[in-house]
């Protein structure tokens, strides 16, 4: 595709993390920009000051004439939108230029160095890290984030000099398969998205394929639990990092914790880099740190830039965010939304405030994603003192028969456990009286968080 001839894109799926990045990036670059999304969000209403066209009903006359020649207009969607929908039947009907939103990412990465960050968790936290570090050292780069910086307030970041461009690589529907990465970074390969991929075979399958996409004379970074999956071709380079392990290329040692932050050095495959503080609480984050400053150090961070870059980092929005911090009351909000994730945020949590109940509020996601892990969602959440369990968020997917929130809660083993509405969610809470409470999910529970943080100041 020429970008030289097209001058106006039309985002169909624009209010998404992902497609709102990349909407910004075209209108950034001079583009004209407009898109589709079935409901207003914050994020649609900063596109719209921003000065894009969105319109929330999918009317074909509402698309204006500028995004009508098939010539000068790429229209770009994503596949978490119902196949029937009126707008992107009109643009194929009419055989526009239409693309997957991970098509146009994987034409990027072939203009540009792409540091990709792949995994079934962990992506959007170690890729804004790592753009971060490479922000505040000499490299620089753009990026394409998933979740909104709490550093710079954009899941957008756009650099005039460097050749980086830093993204999630999505596993689902396969979209990572269409990029071409110079670095390649893997959190985790855990079976997910099986309504996609069938089975755990075929989810590792689908990685170690991505992995093998990594450019001529560029680097993979795996985590050393999965590396083994990966066997890349000589010209490219294979690190992997670990926690602890001190086998891996990159690995921590002298972890300690000093006022809620971890700290410690790092082993790189070049010497010792000391004194290393994590600017946002959490075990887990400590992982993502070691696998961001490793990704980093490849890429040209020098020690120096690192050992100050990563106490300034403050986190994304929604990745261990704290809302509330008292003496009396902790709330903190995630997007878990899988197994691993919630079991690695209730370790996380549980390794801060040992001696404080902890509650969790829980919002499945997915239909498919509760039938397939239902068992592995109840042995993670019963992992906290007390739970709040919420409905299904459906996103795309259709109801399926004998499919609910029940199935996770009748096998999960605690005295305190409820279902809730999230009409009832703040009355169930201050009844329980919680000492530390986790908000979890990735479905619209964030609308929530306003109205439960207000309540309990």
């Amino acid at each position: 595709m020429d970008f030289k001839k097209i001058n106006s894109v039309y985002f169909i799926g624009i209010g998404g993390i992902g497609m709102s990045a990349l909407a910004r990036y075209f209108k950034a670059n001079g583009y004209a920009v407009a898109g589709y999304d079935l409901n207003p969000t914050l994020l649609t209403a900063d596109m719209e000051k921003e000065g894009v066209d969105i319109c929330f009903d999918d009317k074909v006359e509402l698309i204006a004439d500028e995004y009508r020649n098939q010539i000068t207009t790429l229209v770009v969607y994503t596949p978490a939108i119902p196949a029937n929908l009126k707008q992107l039947n009109y643009f194929k009907d009419n055989l526009f230029n239409v693309k997957k939103r991970s098509e146009v990412l994987g034409l990027l990465t072939h203009l540009q160095k792409g540091i990709c960050v792949a995994g079934t968790h962990g992506k959007t936290t170690v890729s804004t890290m790592i753009a971060h570090l490479l922000k505040q050292s000499e490299v620089d780069c753009s990026a394409f984030l998933g979740g909104v910086s709490q550093n710079y307030k954009t899941n957008l970041l756009l650099s005039a000099t460097s050749d980086f461009v830093v993204m999630e690589a999505d596993e689902f529907d396969r979209s990572f398969l269409r990029l071409r990465p110079y670095l390649a970074l893997i959190t985790s390969a855990d079976a997910d998205h099986l309504d996609i991929y069938g089975d755990d075979t075929s989810v590792k399958e689908s990685f170690r394929e991505f992995a093998g996409l990594i450019k001529p004379g560029g680097i993979l970074l795996s985590k050393k639990e999965i590396d083994l999956l990966f066997a890349v071709p000589d010209e490219v380079k294979h690190f992997s990092y670990s926690m602890d392990d001190s086998t891996a290329d990159f690995y921590a040692s002298n972890l300690h914790l000093i006022d809620g932050l971890y700290h410690f050095d790092l082993h790189t495959p070049q010497g010792l880099v000391t004194n290393i503080t994590v600017g946002i609480p959490g075990l887990v984050n400590v992982e993502n740190a070691i696998g961001a400053c490793g990704a980093a150090y490849l890429a040209g961070v020098s020690e120096g830039a690192m050992r100050i870059a990563m106490p300034q980092f403050k986190g994304v929005r929604r990745r261990f965010e704290y809302r509330i911090k008292r003496d009396d009351l902790i709330l903190i909000d995630d997007y878990a939304h899988h197994p691993e994730e919630i079991k690695a945020t209730v370790t996380s949590v549980r390794a801060l405030y040992p001696n404080k109940k902890l509650t969790g509020v829980f919002q499945p996601h997915l239909y498919s994603r509760t039938k397939d892990f239902h068992r592995e969602f109840a042995l993670s959440l019963s992992m906290l003192d007390e739970l709040i369990l919420l409905d299904i968020y459906p996103a795309r997917e259709k109801p399926i028969v004998g499919v609910s929130a029940q199935m996770i809660l009748d096998l999960v083993k605690l005295p305190v456990k409820v279902l809730s509405t999230k009409k009832e969610l703040i009355e169930q809470i201050k009844n329980i009286k919680p000492e530390v409470l986790l908000m979890m999910g990735a479905g619209d529970i964030d609308k929530e968080i306003d109205k439960i943080t207000e309540s309990l100041k």
